[in-house]
């Protein structure tokens, strides 16, 4: 990565030093009416090109709010985070959706699929967006979605596909651009216990054999398991779980069950 080595050894650093993700002394706090909510407290780590990490944490921890400052999807109130060289506070919202079109695929548990458009139309949606050729991106949807077993499924809207489905789709937008780094937030969450093995086995695909950096939040202590590493966020910060060790959440945050962070999706 081409940015300066940090001065000190950050608290959730991989075995390897060549990273994805540099994130330094990140803070976001929210306003809720009269009150200063401080969500994230000096959160800094680094991913490693390749690595898979799960963020688990009790809800209203940050979690959520730390995928979204990962992807250029909100900006932090302090601190840095450097992308593959990037720092984000030097680029500017045209920048930063170049970024996330160019190395970033999202998956989100609500899925965001556009109702009124097929899977397939969906699938296409970042291609076009990118202004690739139609045809072109026409073509890498339907294997795409082939792939993850929806053949039959192309020209179905969201609302005629189980959850399974509308998440297999939701995987398959994610990679139209052909992302490096996966960013997937709770992408088990909304799903029955054989869906939710169906998707395991689709990250655990691109994770060993297309290497796919992932960065992943869920509440699942055991598809964060499945991981290289996890990293616990508790009181505003990332800390490292030692492998074999279960995650010590600590208590639930004092804003639990508020939500602050939206997705710009755009």
């Amino acid at each position: 990565m081409a940015c300066n080595p940090p001065a000190a050894p950050l608290e959730g650093q991989p075995p390897a030093a060549a990273g994805v993700f540099e994130v330094r002394d990140l803070h976001r706090h929210f306003r809720l009416e009269k009150h200063r909510i401080d969500v994230l407290q000096g959160a800094s780590f680094l991913v490693a090109e390749g690595e898979w990490v799960a963020l688990v944490g009790r809800s209203g921890c940050g979690k959520t709010t730390l995928l979204h400052l990962l992807g250029g999807l909100d900006r932090p109130s302090s601190g840095e985070i450097v992308c593959r060289g990037l720092a984000y506070s030097r680029l500017d919202a045209q920048a930063r959706a170049a970024l996330r079109r160019r190395h970033f695929g999202f998956v989100f548990q609500s899925y965001h699929l556009f109702p009124e458009l097929s899977a397939h139309e969906n699938v296409m949606l970042p291609a076009l967006q990118w202004r690739r050729d139609r045809q072109a991106a026409r073509q890498r949807a339907a294997e795409l979605l082939a792939g993850f077993g929806l053949a039959q499924r192309l020209r179905h809207r969201p609302q005629e596909l189980s959850g399974g489905e509308q998440q297999r789709v939701a995987l398959a937008r994610a990679l139209m651009n052909e992302p490096d780094v996966i960013l997937a937030d709770e992408p088990t969450g909304n799903l029955d216990v054989t869906a939710a093995r169906e998707i395991i086995a689709i990250l655990q695909g691109l994770h060993r054999e297309r290497r796919k950096t992932i960065v992943m939040v869920t509440h699942d202590l055991r598809l964060a398991a499945l991981a290289d590493r996890i990293l616990v966020i508790r009181e505003g910060r990332a800390h490292p779980v030692p492998p074999g060790s279960t995650p010590d959440l600590g208590p639930p945050p004092l804003h639990h069950g508020a939500s602050y962070s939206q997705p710009d999706i755009r």
